[in-house]
């Protein structure tokens, strides 16, 4: 039985529809939100009370909330202002699983990405937090691949 993947050792990789290499600063400390689920149809048969027929209908995808200690970095928050100026500007994403030798063990794949919310820290003076900002996704394909 092989032992199950560890929640703490992994990346995440953001690459721009118009850019050839991935944002500098995507490294996340958080990354939730990996999810699709299939809408379920429900039909009954008249006369029939005590059984539905449940269908499988299309698959909805949740959004992705990356979480990261700010840094002098502006890459996120000139993507999402360009895509103001360019709304069909996507990116692609992967979250990628690593093993205790840092060997990847799993991809998620996440296809045509658009930033729907960047969320800048809160500022404290009388905490000795990190500032960490919060960006979230939409995205309309997940896909899990094995290396």
């Amino acid at each position: 039985m092989a032992a199950p993947f560890t929640a703490f050792n992994f990346s995440v990789e953001i690459t721009r529809d118009d850019r050839p290499t991935p944002l500098a600063g995507a490294a996340f400390t958080e990354c939730d939100g990996l999810e699709m689920t299939v809408e379920v149809k429900t039909i009954r048969e008249g006369g029939n009370n005590g059984r539905q027929i449940r269908l499988a209908g299309g698959l909805a995808f949740g959004q992705l909330t990356l979480k990261r200690g700010l840094t002098e970095g502006f890459d996120m928050w000139q993507w999402i202002n360009d895509t103001r100026s360019n709304p069909s500007l996507r990116a692609s994403a992967e979250v990628v699983l690593f093993d205790a030798s840092h060997a990847p063990t799993a991809r998620f794949v996440l296809t045509r990405c658009l930033p729907i919310k960047l969320k800048a820290p809160a500022l404290n003076a009388k905490d000795g937090l990190l500032a960490v900002e919060e960006l979230q996704l939409a995205y309309e394909s997940l896909e899990w691949r094995q290396p």
